[in-house]
């Protein structure tokens, strides 16, 4: 803290509160002034274009034919809680400019290996590109063996995308803000054209009269998928910790500081580390600290929230509605017969705009989830083991990343192992162990770490216990379930 009496920084400017154990110290700067929301619109924006295709589009629609709408609020509260979680991510990376995951390597050094780990297992399962390209086949009536050289092309695409691109994060933002405006529109096409009266009462009974049936329903959903639509309402996994990631080099509080991933090839990259900064607790940086707080909170609710809940319910509206409780289709075959079923009442092409929507849909996430997985180990590897290398910056290592994803992903697929919702439910149940793992450390990171003035406290401390027993919960569920399978 400053010395009250002389006024200076102590420790030559070295702030003590951010523990140094595990990682060089960080020192004292100034917080920059907030930015509109206009300005700072765009993280969000990517963790919703990569929670759309998990389990908005695949994961909840498929158990509304299933289960009817008893379910919807199991999705809401999946989505509410996300938003907590989504924002005591950010509060570390604002006040510091360091990823959670930094900040969780400052507690104990093994968290860093632990969650490349964490991070790589569950999403390597190339489920969304594969989803995208059997998608287009629907769309398009080609046979299904085209979808595997469609996926590793898409594949292909996104990483040389991610590659060239001079600033990664101004691409993907651009990129993800065009295709989520292409899903927004599909959705205000289900709210004025493909919804009925029957679809609107049984969404309002699915939050009233269908309330007695969710033991029922959830009964009925094998645990996995049960998990994974859990983790997926909303983002999921560890695709929530990449919002420090994208918040970061969008330039949003404390992040303004640090650098940014570039291209190697036709970027400037820096080989520094992204060793963070911390403000003084003065009064003039805490009314910065409260205009940066609420700018970001309304940017996540609004975007993150507001559309991700929507987004959910309006595709497991139209899956009730057109498919209807107790379908045969299994695995992605429900997204055939949807297309087919909304082709057959509404004239013909209703079902392919689903179909194609689909495609952007899932492609978004996909490009979601390289970007994600790159940049998390890349900032784990570069803060931790190769902070003083001159070869080896962050950006080359995003790089080597993406194109290990691409390559394995690859492999998965030409293997054989290509059902969508099958490498989906891997990707999505082994989030949920990882989301209990995370929510666990955000308390001790936020509460124990930084000052009570910025720091967890409050309904959102209340709501990050509640993250704890949520996740802990459905993962214990889960565990207990596979184990018995075993006996």
């Amino acid at each position: 803290m400053i010395d009250r009496a002389s006024g200076a920084l102590p420790q030559a400017g070295i702030a003590p509160e951010i523990r140094s154990v595990n990682l060089p110290p960080v020192s004292y700067r100034d917080l920059p002034e907030p930015l509109p929301m206009r300005k700072v619109v765009g993280a969000s924006v990517i963790l919703l274009a990569g929670s759309v295709g998990s389990g908005e589009f695949v994961l909840w629609p498929y158990m509304a034919t299933q289960t009817g709408l008893a379910l919807v609020w199991l999705a809401t509260i999946g989505v509410l809680t996300q938003y907590f979680l989504n924002m005591e991510i950010e509060r570390y990376t604002l006040a510091t400019g360091e990823t959670a995951v930094t900040g969780f390597t400052r507690l104990w050094k093994h968290w860093s290996w632990l969650f490349i780990i964490m991070a790589v297992v569950p999403w390597m399962w190339p489920g969304w590109a594969s989803g995208s390209s059997t998608a287009l086949t629907y769309a398009f009536g080609l046979s299904a063996d085209k979808v595997v050289p469609i996926t590793i092309a898409s594949l292909l695409l996104i990483a040389i995308v991610l590659t060239v691109s001079p600033v990664v994060y101004k691409t993907v933002e651009k990129i993800q803000g065009l295709l989520v405006a292409l899903i927004v529109l599909f959705m205000l096409y289900m709210l004025f054209g493909l919804l009925t009266g029957q679809s609107w009462s049984a969404l309002f009974g699915g939050f009233t009269a269908e309330v007695p049936r969710i033991p029922e329903a959830v009964g009925k959903i094998p645990v996995a998928l049960l998990l994974g639509a859990i983790a997926f309402a909303g983002a999921g996994g560890v695709m929530n910790l990449a919002q420090s990631n994208w918040i970061r080099d969008k330039g949003m509080g404390m992040g303004a500081h640090l650098p940014k991933i570039v291209s190697p090839i036709t970027g400037e990259e820096t080989t520094s580390g992204a060793i963070g900064y911390f403000f003084p607790q003065d009064e003039e940086n805490l009314r910065r600290w409260r205009g940066w707080w609420r700018v970001a909170d309304r940017e996540q609710f609004i975007t993150f929230f507001v559309l991700g809940l929507l987004a959910i319910l309006l595709f497991m509206a139209l899956a009730y509605t057109y498919v209807g409780v107790g379908s045969e289709a299994k695995n992605f075959d429900f997204v055939r017969a949807l297309g087919e079923a909304l082709n057959q009442r509404t004239g013909g092409w209703a079902g392919h705009a689903y179909w194609l929507t689909g495609v952007v849909v899932l492609l978004s996430t996909n490009l979601a989830v390289v970007d994600m997985i790159g940049r998390i180990v890349a900032d784990i590897c570069k803060t931790n083991w190769l902070r003083d290398s001159k070869t080896w910056s962050e950006s080359r290592l995003y790089v080597l990343v993406v194109w290990l994803m691409v390559a394995f992903g690859s492999v998965i697929l030409v293997s054989g192992v290509n059902q969508p919702l099958v490498l989906l439910v891997i990707a999505s149940s082994l989030n949920g162990l990882v989301m209990f793992v995370y929510s666990v450390l955000l308390i001790q990171l936020n509460r124990g770490m930084l000052p009570r003035a910025i720091g967890l406290k409050g309904l959102r401390y209340a709501a990050i216990w509640w993250a704890v027993v949520f996740y802990g919960g459905f993962s214990v569920y889960l565990l207990i379930d596979q184990f018995g399978k075993l006996f």
